[in-house]
């Protein structure tokens, strides 16, 4: 059974950074796609980035373009989240997502990941 544990999380103020990780139970290789998003109290979960595990190609929401770079290490089955310049409105739970389906673009939608970490918090103060 997969299984994506997400690290990283914390408090920090408006203008900071955090580095989240989500490391996999199994070779992150043998992913297609792996993503993040995030949830806000009250709202739906919502899109950050995903990339292609080869490397070859990455999608940004356009809130977070330029701020957040997503990045792997394959050696240590790990994904990561490095987000700069945050923002109150940033505050969410940040969620690691994988899938296996070879589609033809990086899904944006939480039904295009089977596989989900439990999320860690991320709290941005003004």
């Amino acid at each position: 059974q997969v299984e994506l544990v997400e690290s990283g999380g914390g408090l920090v103020q408006a203008g900071g950074s955090l580095r989240l990780s989500c490391a996999a139970s199994e070779r992150t290789s043998e992913f297609y796609y792996m993503a993040w998003f995030r949830q806000a109290p009250g709202k739906e979960r919502v899109f950050v980035v995903g990339m292609r595990w080869s490397g070859t190609s990455t999608g940004y929401a356009d809130s977070v373009r330029g701020r957040f770079t997503i990045s792997r290490d394959n050696a240590k089955n790990t994904v990561f989240l490095q987000m700069n310049s945050l923002k109150p409105e940033d505050t969410a739970v940040y969620y690691c997502a994988a899938t296996r389906s070879r589609s033809s673009g990086i899904p944006r939608i939480t039904r295009g990941y089977p596989y989900w970490g439990q999320g860690t918090q991320v709290t941005v103060s003004s």
